[in-house]
């Protein structure tokens, strides 16, 4: 296994708050697949998950070297978590296409949040033989 990026990200709880609370739906949809926004509001306070989440999102597009450019939206990267299971990080579309091309196999995520702070690091990791394609299943877990 070989590392291929790497990124990290923190988020300011009581800011998510506020962009919560002001545009709520809109923002959410724009950022947060409906699976995401239905394990957030399952949570009885949804927005530190939100914020942990969007960290990832960040910290992930960091770990592919892009930023919100060349075409990817918010919702191309998906936090799942399955009961008793650790999050991970689906990519799909361009973020996914990216992945493959850096010769990332999966992302590996982890999240936390405590007080106002929402922190995630995500690494994308590749096999050593990976010239560029065969890569993002990438699934982080």
């Amino acid at each position: 296994m070989i590392i291929k990026g790497v990124g990290v990200d923190l988020v300011k709880i009581p800011r998510m708050r506020k962009v919560v609370e002001r545009w709520q739906d809109r923002f959410l949809r724009r950022v947060f697949t409906d699976a995401e926004i239905a394990y957030c509001r399952t949570r009885r306070d949804p927005v530190p998950h939100l914020a942990a989440r969007f960290a990832a999102k960040e910290a992930a597009l960091k770990a592919l070297g892009i930023g919100l450019r060349l075409g990817v939206s918010w919702r191309e990267l998906e936090v799942r978590r399955e009961r008793g299971q650790p999050p991970v990080l689906v990519l799909s579309g361009k973020s996914r296409r990216i992945g493959e091309a850096l010769g990332g196999r999966r992302l590996l995520l982890s999240l936390t949040h405590d007080g106002d702070y929402a922190f995630a690091q995500c690494v994308l990791v590749g096999d050593e033989s990976t010239a560029g394609g065969d890569a993002a299943h990438a699934e982080a877990r």
